[in-house]
């Protein structure tokens, strides 16, 4: 019945700072860009390698909420890389604190964390 994942909204309590940070940092495409009104809220649909996937989301005020990795709800974001060396050199060239890689014991795959700027978990992860 599911065919894949549509996309993922992240609700950001700077938004200004997070579309720099998910579209200048990252590397990800802008689809479209709306300002609701009614809700005194912009809403920003991006992509990666051209394919929909994160909805930015702005709301007045929004509440904090826990992120770290073993709170309740979403764990962390996780993007696929080919060279994780190689995209965690560029990241740190633009500002962007980045956890030691380590190797995924069950895959031997290479990981590694760094945070957006609301401290959402994201993980880039070798294929």
């Amino acid at each position: 019945m599911l065919k894949s994942i549509h996309h993922i909204a992240i609700i950001c309590s700077n938004y200004e700072t997070s579309k720099d940070f998910y579209v200048n940092k990252l590397g990800l495409e802008v689809v479209q860009e709306i300002y609701r009104e009614e809700r005194d809220s912009y809403k920003l649909d991006l992509a990666i390698d051209g394919h929909y996937q994160i909805e930015l989301f702005s709301f007045p005020n929004p509440p904090e909420r826990p992120s770290y990795p073993e709170a309740s709800g979403l764990r962390h974001l996780a993007f696929a890389v080919d060279h994780i060396e190689e995209a965690t050199v560029n990241l740190q060239q633009k500002g962007i604190i980045v956890e030691e890689i380590r190797m995924d014991p069950t895959t031997n795959k290479k990981f590694t964390f760094f945070q957006d700027p609301d401290g959402l978990p994201i993980e880039l992860y070798e294929e």
